[in-house]
């Protein structure tokens, strides 16, 4: 999609959630880094991406009594629940890079005709459709750094304020970032990162730029959203 795009100056203390699209909370997630290691110890590691399902222990570490579920119930303004998580791992075996692009599947249980969703697709047996816009803009993503994130080290760029354009046709994806701040999404470890699920992002490899070298890089992405979806489809959950 093009060449990643310039990011902005600005401090993290300015963004807004609803307005920019993105904001920190800091070290959220430290008080649950040693759970988090051993939950996440029973899954694959060093993958570039492992999506998680069907494990209680990591749900009830999420759930909406936690202090990410919380957070992100406040930032809804309504009951949330985790529907998806999927772990990143970026580090000398495994590294790639994104270019600008917005999420627009969800991972359900079993795969049903429902007007307005589709096309389908599996990603690690698991069943993804793409939803009616309006449920990605329901929804609400937070990043959970295991690891630090400096401007060498991968870090996601965000548009600031390109959730609040709907979906956006992948040959105007260019466009719409060259018209929009880019922000740079670093963090320390425990650090959160929360996103309205709608927003342009895009990364580029931790070997980029030339001389930052391979570094570590895990970041566990988990997608809420409330309410049901239209029977008989059901979220796949965490």
């Amino acid at each position: 999609m093009g060449d990643l795009a310039a990011s902005v100056v600005r401090d993290v203390s300015d963004l807004d959630l609803d307005r920019d699209g993105a904001c920190l909370h800091r070290g959220l997630a430290a008080a649950l880094l040693n759970d988090l290691a051993v939950i996440l110890a029973k899954w694959p590691d060093g993958h570039a991406g492992v999506r998680i399902s069907g494990d209680p222990d990591l749900a009830r570490l999420l759930d909406a009594d936690g202090p990410i579920g919380g957070m992100a119930a406040k930032a809804q303004g309504c009951d949330v629940r985790p529907v998806r998580a999927v772990l990143f791992d970026k580090n000398g075996r495994t590294d790639w890079s994104l270019g600008w692009h917005q999420d627009r599947t969800i991972a359900v249980r079993e795969q049903a005709e429902v007007a307005g969703f589709g096309p389908w697709s599996v990603k690690q047996g698991i069943r993804h459709v793409e939803p009616p816009f309006a449920v990605i803009e329901g929804m609400v993503t937070v990043r959970i750094h295991l690891d630090p994130v400096d401007a060498d080290n991968a870090p996601l760029l965000v548009a600031l304020g390109s959730h609040l354009s709907g979906r956006i046709p992948v040959g105007e994806v260019d466009a719409v970032v060259a018209g929009l701040a880019v922000y740079t999404c670093l963090a320390d470890v425990g650090d959160v990162w929360c996103y309205r699920t709608p927003i342009l992002h895009a990364s580029h490899a931790v070997s980029s730029p030339v001389g930052a070298g391979h570094r570590r890089r895990r970041v566990l992405q988990v997608d809420y959203a409330g309410g049901d979806l239209p029977a008989p489809l059901e979220w796949l959950g965490v």
